[in-house]
């Protein structure tokens, strides 16, 4: 009892340490002595004073240390009973020197394992490919592709590399591309007819009780940076007549002249996506909504208002919409001459502010169930003004520069091949004006080959500044409620950008058609894994990954064993893990003793 008076009166005078020192025998072996120490400062130098020498290290009771120490703090410090983890382990493993051996940040891997498992997604993707040689390793190794494709996305290979020294996942150790290009083979194969899709996303709608009564639908494509496109497989066998499944179409990225693929998206209104889809680069987008109709109604999901923009706008597929009880909210194209679209924005009526810059018109039409809505954009109206009178403004100016070149040209002295080549020249300044992108639109070509501004054109383009025309069946929606509903459709546009910015969907480093779709549909999950956490936290997945990726699990080593422990968290990290009700890293994951 009086030693541990002692002790307390030393511990809570003076900084106490313990201080270790070694001797050789003569037979070779090392003895190692702790004691415990501090320093005092003699003739301005600071030197170690032994307070108690505590004996051999092999021969020391460190439990017995342990609850001295918890002792003490529970009598003196602040009260909690124990040692920090970190501390406890130090003197653990004798306080000995230790080294810095590995050093790897763990942050977002924990935080997306934690979704992961919250989600129950490998849950889900098990009880799907039952049967299918599914292992635990298969699910790491599928959970460190996402990982990969939301924290720093790049190639297979270079992600097996990745998660095998660049960060911490937990429960995997290591991988390399063969477990990767298995891991991708099972997960498409498991998803045949959506099947993982449809059992991931009841799991995150029942735990995130999210609403699916209105789904968000858009198409976009992903280029292949090569010379030639797919070519349909001939002869016989399992894969004779299948369609080549990077084609070249209409991209979406202004990029016709390589090979590319479609996909398909669609989202809830949060932006929590449901399904995607792949389809071979030409295929048309009106030719698509007939298979995401029937894909969505086999999930049955209940009464779904689907929502479509002006490429999807259809009468065929409008109807196919309808079956079953479902409807729709589309955009529909207002220059293509639809007889009912301009009887629409013909009809006379009053506007009704919705938000500052949106007012609504609702317009119903005899002898049909659709209702029309006009939405008109105040300040979209006068960018459209500007931008037209900026346009007429240049073609102005290069029909005027055209016209006196050419005048200035037939009262010059010219000889005929000289008067030939200026003549060749004004009519290719003309054909670039006509055929401009964005310019040629307001040009009317008269009979005698000279270009004119299209007046009539650009009057009736002045009707529909800052309008947009939408079309719903449902009767029991507010003009304001298709308006702001139609205007959540840039959740799936801004899935699109997630994925091809942040996610990096491009460039895709497969060859193979099943090899392309398990890309996809990891980019899928990863998006998904952001969402939930972009909704929870109310911060960017950049911002997330960037704070979180701050928090490092390092590995010590040294001659008292082997220490892994995480560096403490910041307030920014516990801010973030508690709004996702996760629990951080333990500070020490795990500890070895020699």
């Amino acid at each position: 009892m009086n030693c541990f008076l002692w002790l307390v009166m030393l511990w809570l005078t003076v900084v106490m340490y313990l201080r270790f020192s070694q001797r050789a025998n003569a037979d070779g072996t090392v003895v190692r002595y702790v004691a415990l120490a501090h320093n005092r400062r003699v003739d301005g130098k600071v030197k170690p004073d032994v307070l108690m020498n505590l004996g051999r290290v092999d021969r020391l009771d460190v439990d017995g240390l342990l609850r001295l120490a918890a002792s003490i703090r529970k009598h003196f410090g602040d009260g909690d009973g124990g040692l920090t983890d970190s501390a406890e382990a130090g003197l653990a493993a004798g306080a000995a020197p230790m080294e810095v051996a590995d050093a790897r940040p763990i942050g977002t891997a924990w935080l997306l394992d934690a979704l992961w498992a919250r989600l129950e997604i490998g849950t889900s993707i098990k009880r799907v490919a039952d049967g299918r040689r599914f292992t635990t390793a298969v699910e790491r190794v599928l959970l460190a592709l996402v990982a990969n494709r939301a924290i720093e996305p790049m190639s297979k290979l270079g992600a097996a590399e990745w998660a095998s020294e660049d960060v911490a996942i937990p429960g995997l150790a290591a991988m390399d591309d063969d477990q990767a290009y298995r891991a991708m083979d099972l997960l498409v194969e498991a998803d045949t007819q959506g099947k993982v899709q449809e059992a991931v996303f009841f799991a995150v709608a029942n735990l995130l009780n999210l609403e699916v009564d209105v789904l968000f639908f858009d198409t976009t494509s992903t280029y292949f940076e090569r010379d030639d496109e797919d070519q349909d497989e001939p002869g016989e066998g399992d894969g004779a007549g299948r369609e080549g499944f990077r084609r070249y179409g209409k991209s979406k990225d202004h990029r016709d002249d390589l090979p590319q693929i479609v996909i398909g998206l669609a989202v809830t209104r949060t932006g929590i996506p449901v399904r995607c889809w792949c389809w071979p680069g030409n295929t048309q987008d009106q030719t698509l909504l007939a298979e995401v109709k029937d894909d969505l109604r086999a999930w049955k999901l209940g009464r779904v208002i689907t929502v479509v923009d002006r490429g999807f706008s259809s009468a065929d597929n409008l109807a196919y919409l309808r079956r079953a009880g479902g409807h729709y909210i589309a955009g529909m194209r207002m220059r293509d001459g639809n007889a009912m679209v301009e009887a629409a924005l013909a009809r006379q009526g009053r506007y009704q502010q919705v938000r500052d810059n949106l007012r609504v018109k609702e317009v119903r039409l005899d002898g049909t169930e659709q209702r029309f809505v006009i939405c008109h954009n105040p300040d979209q109206a006068q960018r459209d003004q500007a931008n037209r009178e900026e346009a007429i403004t240049r073609i102005e100016a290069e029909l005027d520069r055209i016209r006196t070149q050419r005048q200035r040209d037939r009262t010059r002295q010219l000889s005929d091949k000289a008067r030939g080549k200026a003549e060749a020249a004004h009519l290719r300044a003309e054909c670039a004006l006509r055929d401009h992108p964005t310019l040629g639109r307001w040009l009317r070509q008269q009979p005698n080959g000279r270009l004119v501004i299209d007046r009539a054109k650009v009057k009736a383009e002045a009707r529909l500044d800052g309008k947009y025309l939408l079309a719903t069946s449902d009767p029991d929606l507010s003009a304001e409620d298709v308006a702001l509903g139609y205007k959540n459709l840039l959740e799936a546009e801004r899935g699109f950008r997630d994925l091809k910015s942040h996610l990096l969907l491009r460039p895709v480093f497969h060859r193979l058609e099943h090899r392309i779709r398990a890309h996809v549909l990891l980019c899928w999950l990863a998006l998904l894994l952001t969402r939930i956490a972009e909704r929870a936290c109310g911060q960017s997945w950049r911002r997330i990954n960037r704070e979180t990726g701050r928090l490092q699990q390092v590995t010590l080593t040294g001659e008292a064993g082997t220490i892994v422990q995480t560096t403490p968290l910041r307030p920014t990290h516990k801010a973030i893990y508690q709004a996702l009700s996760i629990e951080p890293p333990p500070r020490v994951s795990a500890f070895d003793p020699t």
